[in-house]
């Protein structure tokens, strides 16, 4: 069979301005776009088959029969702007050997404002009255009836917009009676096609049909869900079908507490990379890329957000931006909805402004001269490691700052895995965690750094967590680093670095002296609320505290807990050990040798 000839549809046009570099488009799509046209190429060797006719059938309908009811555009023609284009002629124009849709599930990821929720309700309605389905059934479903009905209610507001087609003039699809709205208003809750007997109406993703035999379904907000329980329920029952179905996902760019979506996110990142084959499953993702700074620089803006200036005014994007410049919690938030950046959670630990509010500097030559308390909180040796170092300053401010250690070996892996930017930190200039080779963290390399801080500036104590304290001991023995571990209660004194445990469960609250979690937790919240602690700033610690919840047990002892096991938060924990130990550790003088007091007499007996 001879290869195809590139056609010059406006869906392969757009893909071909996106690859080509005419417009500006982040990674992932340029993948999207590029499958596309590689499948327009080499698609007909897997049974795959490119109808430009068909998909000019879909994209017409919507400027045809449908009016834009909200924003800008709102009484004109439902011209599908930018991406909407391409991501609807692919739906409708891509068929398997069979005759049949190639696509069976669409994954849609952008920023705010780029009317994926419009256009899914748009999709309902062809699906449900113009693609010749006897008896279609369309659902809108989210996380629960109110989400699920701001999708139905664009479908319901559509259907009683005025066409735009100049014949069908003051006339809407239910004026004319080709749908049939049951309820009024907001209150409607089902279309019917009375021609096909067809209906479209809305569900909480949850919510049961008695033997549904769904032809779309479009689930809104994933980001949102807390389970994907219907989506895959919903799936199941569509692959049953005869005919074609499609199973519609739309949202914002997940944060990694928000699992359901981050998950399906990165099955459908792994199909546009190459990493995984499902020729059934649409995918297209707009974001921005690693090493964009849309804080800094506008041009890298449409990668995520495609019809900025046509669906969503940039202006509008300009305010969110300048506003959140101030917080770190509206800053991260608008990274995630607009530029489609993923963060470590949807919600955070503490208030957000006081958090960055005492973001600041913290150079170890200001330690010069002072008490310094060092935190450590030893990793198993293939995960992160982190070292806290902190002192008090002219001010009695406690200003702290926070090294890293992660092993070389499948670097990238576990960065896909702990959704972090482990590659880029290590690049960085200077780095901003340490690399050290092999398979695991061999804890000599971090004891050498506490030797050589202990070199350095007057360090009044190490406080560990006891997990691993031993190999970390031994550790300091290969290089030459004494330590002895101080116990408050004995009152003993050794010589070397002194080293004390701190309780990360139950260890330790039911003394005063000792070091326990939810103290020093309390101790790091009261400090950062009244600003008598500066942070040093850095990306690697913000997202340690970005991955952080507090939960607290029977008695109402906090402690930090990851959300939903996701990212790591060994920054933020030798924070608060920090912040406990300097205030709980004491410092003591060591006992005085006799020959070196000058009252001391010896008495002859």
């Amino acid at each position: 069979m001879p290869t195809p000839a590139v056609p010059d549809d406006p869906v392969t046009a757009w893909a071909r301005d996106v690859v080509e570099g005419r417009i500006v488009s982040g990674e992932l799509a340029i993948r999207a776009c590029r499958r596309h046209l590689d499948d327009i190429e080499h698609g007909h060797k897997r049974g795959l088959t490119w109808r430009p006719d068909k998909a000019a059938h879909a994209l017409g309908f919507f400027p045809a029969m449908l009016t834009v009811t909200a924003g800008a555009k709102a009484g004109e023609p439902f011209n599908l702007p930018s991406y909407t284009t391409f991501v609807v002629g692919s739906l409708f124009g891509w068929f398997r050997a069979d005759g049949r849709l190639r696509f069976r599930t669409a994954w849609v990821e952008a920023g705010k404002g780029q009317i994926k929720s419009p256009v899914a309700a748009a999709i309902g309605l062809y699906r449900m009255a113009y693609c010749g389905i006897p008896r279609a059934e369309c659902y809108a479903i989210a996380k629960d009836r109110n989400q699920a009905n701001v999708l139905f209610g664009d479908a319901v507001a559509m259907a009683n917009a005025e066409m735009p087609e100049p014949a069908f003039e003051g006339e809407s699809l239910v004026g004319r009676g080709d749908l049939i709205a049951r309820g009024k208003g907001d209150m409607t809750w089902m279309l019917e096609h009375p021609a096909t007997g067809s209906k479209f109406r809305a569900l909480a993703g949850d919510e049961r049909v008695n033997g549904p035999r769904p032809s779309f379904v479009a689930a809104d907000e994933i980001h949102e869900w807390k389970t994907d329980g219907p989506l895959k329920t919903w799936r199941s029952a569509g692959a049953k079908m005869p005919g074609d179905f499609l199973l519609w996902m739309s949202t914002n760019t997940p944060a990694a507490d928000q699992v359901v979506a981050t998950e399906w996110s990165e099955q459908h990142q792994r199909i546009l990379r190459g990493e995984a084959e499902d020729d059934s499953a649409f995918a297209f993702i707009a974001r921005v890329d690693p090493g964009d700074k849309p804080f800094e620089d506008e041009s890298c803006w449409p990668k995520s957000m495609p019809c900025i200036g046509i669906t969503f005014p940039i202006d509008n994007v300009r305010i969110e931006v300048n506003s959140s410049k101030r917080s770190v919690g509206t800053r991260l938030q608008t990274e995630r909805l607009y530029f489609g950046v993923p963060v470590g959670s949807s919600e955070y630990w503490i208030d957000l402004d006081a958090w960055e509010g005492v973001q600041g500097t913290a150079n170890l030559k200001q330690a010069k001269g002072r008490s310094v308390f060092l935190s450590l909180d030893l990793s198993k040796k293939n995960d992160l490691t982190a070292l806290g170092i902190g002192w008090h300053d002219e001010n009695e401010v406690l200003r702290a700052t926070v090294r890293y250690w992660k092993p070389e070996y499948k670097l990238a892996e576990r960065a896909t895995e702990d959704h972090a930017q482990y590659v880029e930190w290590a690049a960085a200039k200077p780095p901003l965690i340490n690399v050290v080779p092999g398979r695991s963290i061999e804890y000599d390399f971090v004891a050498a750094e506490v030797q050589k801080i202990a070199n350095d500036l007057d360090v009044e104590v190490l406080v560990v967590d006891p997990a691993f304290l031993t190999d970390f001991r031994q550790a300091c023995d290969r290089i030459g680093l004494e330590t002895w571990i101080y116990i408050p209660e004995e009152q003993e004194y050794g010589s070397g670095l002194k080293i004390m445990i701190h309780g990360q469960g139950r260890l330790g609250m039911n003394s005063k002296k000792a070091l326990w979690m939810p103290r020093s937790l309390q101790q790091l919240e009261d400090m950062i609320l009244t600003k008598q602690i500066v942070i040093d700033e850095s990306p690697v610690t913000k997202w340690c505290s970005g991955n952080a919840a507090v939960q607290a047990d029977a008695q109402n002892n906090r402690f930090f807990v990851k959300k939903v096991q996701r990212g790591r938060i060994d920054g933020l924990v030798v924070l608060a050990m920090l912040a406990g130990a300097s205030e709980v550790v004491e410092t003591y003088e060591a006992p005085v040798s006799p020959w070196d007091d000058p009252n001391f007499t010896l008495v002859d007996t």
